[in-house]
């Protein structure tokens, strides 16, 4: 029986202050009343663990899989992630109804000396939705050193030291650890992350939680690991690495942990690949189609392929944006 084949896998919603309702219109089961912030369609965390939906893996969730598959699933370049019995990755969709805290993530080795096995934070985003005035923190607006950012937060004066850029569908934006940042109200995003669900807050614009109390900030610690260097930032162009006659594939970011590309079809066209044990690969149909093996992925969707699968075809439908993750160059 086959044991390695493409993983769909049950999305788990998350409940914060700032979402809305917008995750329903791609197809989410929000509850009849409330709000969801965050789909967590990919995910190893302890926080939320993702089941399988399909196969002979089905109801095992991502934890289980990987300590029964190894390698297999994840590939020799993240190893180091098995060895800490981390599934390496995590992916989500924000729906920021509201803004989200001005925060920071640590890198590994701040996370491992100060979160026990927690991961560092490198992530990136791709918007799916933007209001007209849609925009993002991200970075310093002018160079600070750590003690006249801490003086600005203590003074109330923090908002002027940020820098603020604008954002519409289709834009991306990568955000390495020590990157001082907040999605603003008004967007919806996809986010390749890795496997940590640790964040610093700064400021969290004088609000309340839903207990009725201010949520908690994390100052001393978000200011230990903030890239002061990071001044004046802009978003990034895609980098187009290969283009045909009905698609194009670029090149979104690239760090040690992933690497996203987005493929983008304006006819019906065919994706041949291989997992040859070296990585994983996640693909994310965000708009139009795809059909991966036989499964049919529709917009907003997200498969996991083993990384020792083998080959692989993807036949997508024109007029359709993909997305593909894995690790290396």
């Amino acid at each position: 029986m086959k044991t390695l084949y493409p993983l769909f896998f049950k999305p788990i919603l998350k409940d914060y202050v700032w979402g809305g309702r917008y995750l329903a219109e791609l197809g989410r089961d929000l509850p009849e009343s409330g709000r969801a912030a965050e789909s967590w369609e990919i995910s190893g965390h302890d926080d939320g663990m993702t089941k399988v939906l399909n196969g002979i893996h089905a109801g095992k969730n991502l934890q289980e899989l990987l300590e029964q598959l190894g390698t297999d699933l994840v590939g020799n370049r993240n190893k180091w992630a098995l060895d800490r019995r981390k599934f390496p990755l995590l992916v989500k969709l924000l729906d920021a109804n509201k803004r989200l805290s001005v925060q920071v993530h640590p890198d590994d080795a701040y996370a491992q000396a100060n979160e026990g096995n927690e991961l560092g934070k490198t992530e990136m985003w791709v918007v799916l939705h933007a209001n007209p005035n849609a925009a993002i923190i991200y970075g310093l607006e002018r160079s600070l050193t750590l003690e006249e950012l801490r003086e600005a937060i203590s003074e109330g004066g923090l908002e002027s030291c940020l820098h603020c850029v604008p954002i519409k569908v289709g834009d991306h934006i990568c955000v390495p650890a020590g990157t001082l940042h907040a999605i603003l109200e008004g967007a919806v995003v996809a986010e390749i992350q890795q496997n940590s669900n640790t964040t610093y807050r700064v400021f969290d614009w004088d609000r309340m939680g839903s207990d009725g109390k201010p949520r908690p900030l994390h100052v001393d610690k978000a200011l230990d690991v903030i890239n002061y260097q990071q001044v004046g930032l802009g978003l990034q162009a895609p980098e187009v690495i290969e283009e045909k006659r009905f698609w194009r594939r670029e090149r979104l970011c690239q760090n040690r942990y992933f690497t996203v590309e987005r493929i983008i079809t304006s006819a019906e066209v065919q994706y041949s690949g291989i997992c040859d044990g070296s990585t994983m690969e996640i693909w994310g149909v965000l708009s139009g189609s795809a059909v991966i093996a036989g499964e049919y992925l529709e917009a907003v969707r997200f498969c996991l392929l083993p990384a020792a699968l083998g080959s692989y075809v993807i036949n997508v439908s024109a007029n359709s944006v993909l997305l593909r993750v894995y690790t290396g160059p």
